[in-house]
């Protein structure tokens, strides 16, 4: 992995897309499946953590649209969890060629998520509430989970149907993450290489 790396599409269109790694609120997770992603891949660019302002949807949103300003070529979102919220808070304000997003389990901030999250009030607060629900204008991908504890699958379906997203039935892999024991995740690939 190079984050830092010079975006090979700047000179070639047909070259390979930067993918964007753009994790949840708790940031980079050590074993899970975007950080082992980010490890194989030749083209990423992690969204850099935040030292202040971390619950702050506007500066999540900024740090997003600056990692993307610093990228001339294409790009491939890969969002989790509270990410997604990002990316989809960012495409109503700014522009950016995406071909594409992968868009994996996506919290339902309209209800309590439970102990250890923000509340609803504390989210709303921050400015997370309400989702946009209008149409990316990208191609997107949501991966939703039938057991997800952060969002039932018929509020992630109605997200997906709004954004316009194909969306794709995971079955019971509860938040994706590591306390729901995913580590890798192979599908991640398949899904960049259909999205690029």
């Amino acid at each position: 992995m190079n984050s830092s790396q010079a975006n090979p599409t700047q000179k070639n269109p047909t070259a390979p897309p930067t993918v964007v790694i753009v994790p949840g609120l708790r940031d980079h997770v050590p074993h899970h499946w975007q950080t082992l992603l980010a490890e194989r891949l030749d083209t990423v660019r992690l969204l850099p953590p935040l030292q202040t302002g971390r619950l702050n949807r506007d500066a999540q949103v900024a740090a997003l649209e600056r990692t993307l300003g610093e990228i001339s070529g294409p790009v491939v979102l890969v969002a989790h969890s509270a990410g997604v919220v990002t990316v989809v808070h960012w495409a109503q304000q700014h522009q950016h060629t995406v071909r594409g997003a992968l868009l994996a389990t996506p919290p339902d901030f309209a209800a309590p998520l439970g102990e250890g999250h923000p509340s609803p009030d504390d989210l709303s607060e921050n400015g997370w509430t309400p989702v946009p629900m209008k149409p990316l204008p990208f191609p997107s991908i949501v991966a939703a989970s039938t057991d997800d504890p952060l969002a039932a699958y018929d509020r992630v379906a109605e997200m997906a149907d709004a954004w316009g997203s194909r969306l794709v039935n995971l079955g019971p892999v509860g938040h994706l993450n590591p306390a729901s024991g995913y580590g890798e995740w192979p599908r991640a690939d398949e899904f960049v290489r259909e999205l690029s």
